[in-house]
């Protein structure tokens, strides 16, 4: 039940001729005060005497406080009175303690605009100032705000804006530039049951499922971490051809032990929140994989230890026990990521609608534009600046929070048994 009502669109259908239809008459019944068990059960006790129908309701709790909205038709139809039923709700609530508000109208809701959106805000803190920026923002697209709910409180303040009226894109459009002057992160989807639908999620490795780049930890056992850091963030601004930088750095590597494999295993990080976005996703019917520039030794491991679905990645090339300085078959680069993605995708049975992907470099940047959703996770600016959205937290699982799964779903879900 919207606080305030959004304008009609010309899209829009109009309600049907019936017992909620545009012209009968109806009651909003609001109840106000202090939480407790039985106050939803006691009002439509009350409200059963007058033998009215309910229409809508709402109900939401914060910090103990309770608004319950209920929106029922005349009592006039079952033989009962307006007056009676406003006089016996009131005393009902005044028994209790609380408030009672009663208004008079017609019909049920106004249809919600054509266009329909989920705008997920995630701020660290989420202040008022960017609240009331965000929402002057929405007003501006012709956008209507219909509901707000939080998903999360940690690690970071989750909250959702279901918005009618506008087109997604043009919303997306409008609040991605919102999000950046102001500091929080936004996403912002179409509504739909394909939102929860089974989804694949695809992301790159290094410095986003891990918080290190795996080429540079091969590069500090063989004496070369500061040359191969340099060209490796040459690739991610976009600066270098990957494959050609890829060659370079590896090369660098030749003459290692195969035994350092073992090495860099133990020493990668994984990033915050990694094994909760994944375990969350597997135990709700989502399907994971991930997609690297860096190499198989690495991402198999991963692919083993975190139960994903789908692993892609370069192969060293290894030789009597040495590291060769080559990776052999085809190079898994920008271009390589997408197929990846889509390939994983008809192997899961899930359309491309419903992927997401979550990256950080530019070598990201076809993958995030090939998904339904594209995540530019900690990303370079060019990379933030082309994705569908942008999660600037240190903390992966935030990520749960774009698909509309709340904090308490996440700890529902740690409770299954696998």
């Amino acid at each position: 039940m919207s606080a305030s009502e959004p304008p009609r669109s010309p899209r829009s259908p109009e309600l049907p001729d019936s017992p909620q239809g545009t012209g009968t008459p109806t009651l909003l019944v609001k109840i106000f005060g202090k939480d407790r068990p039985g106050i939803t059960a006691g009002l439509f006790d009350t409200l059963a005497a007058f033998s009215v129908d309910v229409v809508d309701i709402e109900q939401v709790v914060t910090r103990g406080r309770i608004v319950l909205c209920a929106l029922v038709t005349d009592p006039a139809a079952g033989g009962a009175t307006e007056g009676g039923l406003r006089s016996t709700v009131h005393s009902w609530a005044e028994s209790l303690k609380l408030q009672a508000e009663i208004i008079s109208g017609t019909g049920d809701n106004r249809p919600r605009g054509y266009g329909r959106s989920h705008v997920t805000v995630l701020g660290n803190p989420l202040t008022a100032e960017s609240t009331a920026a965000i929402a002057a923002r929405i007003t501006s697209t012709g956008g209507n705000i219909d509901r707000i709910f939080r998903l999360a409180k940690y690690p970071v303040t989750a909250v959702e804006f279901a918005v009618s009226g506008t087109a997604t894109e043009e919303l997306r459009t409008a609040l991605a530039t919102e999000a950046a002057d102001i500091g929080v992160d936004i996403a912002v989807v179409s509504a739909g049951l394909s939102r929860r639908a089974q989804r694949l999620v695809v992301m790159d490795v290094d410095s986003t499922l891990i918080q290190d780049e795996v080429i540079e930890l091969f590069a500090a056992h063989a004496g070369c971490e500061d040359k191969v850091a340099e060209v490796t963030e040459q690739a991610m601004r976009g600066e270098l051809d990957f494959e050609q930088s890829l060659h370079a750095r590896v090369a660098l590597l030749a003459g290692l032990d195969a035994s350092v494999v073992d090495k860099v295993r133990a020493e990668v990080r994984l990033t915050p929140g990694a094994r909760t976005l994944i375990r969350t996703l597997k135990r709700l019917g989502y399907q994971v994989g991930v997609v690297s520039g860096g190499f198989t030794q690495v991402t198999d491991d991963l692919k083993e230890r975190l139960g994903l679905d789908f692993a892609s990645a370069n192969t060293l090339e290894v030789v009597d026990g040495k590291l060769t300085g080559r990776v052999v078959g085809d190079v898994v680069d920008r271009a390589g990521k997408a197929r990846l993605l889509r390939s994983f995708a008809e192997q899961a049975g899930v359309p491309l609608a419903q992927t997401v992907a979550i990256g950080d470099g530019a070598n990201d940047l076809d993958m995030l534009n090939t998904a339904g959703l594209g995540v530019a996770f900690n990303a370079k600016p060019v990379v933030r600046q082309a994705a569908h959205t942008a999660v600037n937290v240190p903390f992966l699982d935030t990520v749960l929070y774009l698909l509309g799964i709340t904090r308490e779903e996440v700890e529902a879900a740690d409770g299954l048994v696998d």
